[in-house]
């Protein structure tokens, strides 16, 4: 990283935060670089291990130049030229005449305000190049339009003028069109070129198509195919999403196909400079406010009322928080055992700060016996919010007693919460209920913290250790993870049952929490699988903030007793979910690892 860089990065957060928080910021990044001081380094070798193990070799790249396909379509490479350094350009040309898949062509429009004659030289290397000068500039979204009309193959790729394929990319994207005939948009992950071809970094391993990702963040970019029919249907690129016109035409392409494919290997290198983005967030600070817009009119298009914002202090992430209809009731169920110090901090909490007003707190008694509590009991129901109901049996079942308080409830909405949790967000219900309210949505999740605010939950993912983990715990609180994973609204397979949203009428539909085989651990990833395999989709929300004071009320694992029933759960998780532990989670790259739970690069 030049310095440059680092000199635009404290440029921008100035003016935006201030001297005072930049400093912070930057005592914050410095600190944390010292206690993780090899992280960089050790990252930086484990993606060379990772291209050594999965990217092809010569005699690879040989066989594939033989390959007989049984449909090989025309590849056309669409890009917009704007005073193209000619040594990326003649690196990307180069790229193209290696591929190991020859039927394509290259369309490129030249905005440039004088045309480079030094260009004809690069642009006589092969026949399948077409070039356009237009004697203006049209801007990004002009530029393109005229490369489009150039275009004669049957899908399109999008392509910047300084960034690079690997030799086998358009074989990979043929073989995919092969393997799914019906697909209609690809896309691949990705990493930067810093320097020198050679020196690739920060590969970033996507999720596959992951609706809410990617209204919260552009995280499919590139390499983005369309076929030509769907591109023809959305009618290129629009002028007034300037800076964001990738992310428009990619967000109105999902919504006019379900034939969506990601390709999980890195088939695009996206070139470091010092006027890309891909070297600070700041290079186009337009970009992200045509962002904004680009989420916004999707989202009027597809009927829903949201306010969008950026999210925090990384450009380029949105929060959206969907308006609230009606006023819909909230049943805020919490077991208690005693601990009542614990109960009283996560009561105060919601009485003092929670904004919205149509909700009850259900205290579920489960086997107290100590007196103090019941004299608190008696104390706090002189709040008509606050109500406490005795769940009958002995010993815990959590599962169980979530479902009596569920039964016991006559709300819309149920919340599941820990009584060793306390509430940071005042309108945590709005934002909840925002999401809920979605047909499509069947349960919400939150940002979770430890004592030292380090964080505990950050959404589920299934398969870590051939079971499933919370993401990111231990995490520093204000260091970013993995391309911002912490603060990114994100489609998960799973959230904590620790702060659990969802509508009653889901726990009806897929027959409530499992009582028989989940009583303690993996009921809510069991819960959460069983809402996906009824269609509905699971969020994780980091705009919803608690702390968790995690195991205080009910301890560790610790006992014989205690560890025999983990196992039983455990290994009853692994049966009854077979067939998706072995085809892997779709929102965690088969390029990670699933012996962390911080996004690290599996080797």
């Amino acid at each position: 990283m030049n310095i440059q860089h680092r000199y635009n990065q404290v440029k921008f957060y100035v003016k935006k935060y201030g001297i005072i928080k930049t400093i912070q910021k930057v005592i914050l990044k410095i600190w944390h670089k010292i206690t993780n001081k090899n992280t960089c380094a050790d990252t930086k070798e484990a993606y060379q291990l990772w291209r050594e193990k999965n990217e092809p070799y010569e005699k690879e790249l040989e066989e594939q130049r033989k390959k007989q396909f049984k449909i090989n379509p025309k590849i056309s490479l669409v890009v917009p030229m704007y005073n193209t350094p000619l040594r990326f350009f003649e690196e990307l040309v180069d790229c193209l005449i290696e591929q190991t898949y020859s039927n394509w062509e290259l369309c490129l429009a030249d905005g440039s305000p004088e045309e480079n004659k030094d260009l004809k030289k690069i642009l006589e290397k092969d026949n399948r190049i077409k070039y356009k000068f237009l004697n203006k500039n049209q801007g990004i979204s002009g530029n393109t339009n005229e490369a489009l009309k150039l275009a004669t193959g049957d899908f399109i790729a999008l392509l910047d003028h300084d960034d690079l394929l690997p030799v086998f990319c358009l074989y990979e994207i043929v073989k995919c069109i092969n393997e799914n005939p019906e697909v209609e948009f690809i896309y691949t992950d990705e990493d930067k070129i810093e320097g020198e071809k050679e020196n690739r970094k920060d590969p970033y391993f996507k999720p596959d198509f992951s609706i809410d990702t990617l209204r919260a963040n552009n995280y499919i970019t590139h390499l983005s195919v369309f076929k030509k029919e769907l591109m023809d249907k959305l009618g290129g690129f629009r002028e007034e999403y300037n800076g964001a016109q990738d992310f428009d035409i990619i967000i109105r392409a999902t919504e006019n196909t379900n034939h969506i494919v990601h390709i999980p290997k890195v088939l695009y290198h996206w070139r470091i400079h010092p006027d890309s983005t891909a070297m600070v967030s700041d290079a186009k600070p337009y970009a992200y406010e045509a962002g904004i817009k680009v989420i916004e009119d999707h989202l009027q298009r597809q009927g829903l009322k949201a306010k969008v914002s950026h999210g925090g202090d990384i450009k380029g992430i949105y929060e959206v928080q969907y308006e609230v209809e009606g006023n819909p009731k909230v049943s805020i169920l919490i077991p208690n055992k005693d601990s009542i110090n614990l109960l009283k901090d996560c009561i105060q909490s919601i009485l003092k700060i929670t904004t919205y007003e149509n909700y009850e707190i259900l205290i579920i008694e489960n086997n107290s016996q100590e007196s103090k509590t019941f004299e608190y009991y008696e104390t706090i129901q002189k709040n008509d919010k606050i109500k406490v109901i005795t769940y009958p049996e002995k010993g815990f079942n959590y599962s169980k007693i979530i479902n009596f308080g569920v039964k016991n409830s006559e709300a819309d909405y149920i919340l599941q919460l820990n009584s060793d949790t306390e509430i940071m967000t005042a309108n945590w219900l709005e934002k909840f209920i925002g999401f809920a309210q979605r047909e499509d949505v069947g349960a919400v999740g939150a940002r979770l913290y430890y004592e030292d605010k380090s964080i505990q939950h950050a959404g589920i993912v299934v398969g870590i250790g051939n079971l499933a983990a919370n993401m990111l715990t231990g995490l520093p609180y204000g260091i970013h993870a993995y391309f911002g994973k912490d603060c990114l609204i994100q489609n998960m397979s799973a959230v904590t049952g620790a702060c659990l949203f969802a509508r009653r009428s889901i726990y009806e539909e897929i027959g409530y929490m499992d009582e028989e085989d989940f009583k303690v651990a993996f009921n809510d990833v069991d819960f959460c699988l069983k809402i996906r395999e009824k269609g509905y989709k699971v969020i994780y929300n980091p705009y919803i903030e608690l702390m968790h004071y995690e195991s205080k009320t009910r301890g560790y694992e610790d006992t014989p007793e205690k560890k025999e029933r983990f196992e039983r759960e455990s290994n009853r998780f692994r049966e009854k979910w077979k067939e998706v532990l072995e085809k892997g989670d779709p929102y965690y790259n088969v390029n990670l690892s699933k012996t962390t739970a911080q996004y690290d690069i599996k080797i």
